[in-house]
């Protein structure tokens, strides 16, 4: 049995992690005006673009992707108690979207 995702008016669980991942962002890079964070709809989940500047990438990634794991954490957690799949890109500010197909 499938269960639609509802929320309550006033809650926007989409709005309120793409905030979250950009104010982690923003604490984390050396440049926070060149880090944008965009939300993709795909069904039943939404994928989470964050772009940095090409300088800031590792900062965002951290040693051995462990900074990056960490915020994937928390978007997963926050996935099972909104019933939202939530998931999470790192990109280079300049880099090409990627394509399917």
């Amino acid at each position: 049995m499938t269960e639609a995702t509802q929320f309550s008016s006033g809650e926007n669980p989409v709005k309120n992690m793409t905030q979250l991942v950009t104010e982690i962002a923003h604490a984390l890079v050396d440049d926070p005006s060149g880090v944008s964070v965009e939300a993709i709809a795909e069904g039943d989940s939404t994928v989470i673009r964050l772009r940095v500047s090409q300088s800031d990438v590792g900062k965002v990634i951290g040693k051995q992707g462990r900074t990056a794991r960490s915020m994937r954490t928390i978007l997963s957690a926050a996935s099972m108690k909104l019933k939202h799949r939530f998931s999470l890109d790192i990109v280079e500010q300049g880099e090409p979207p990627a394509t399917s197909g």
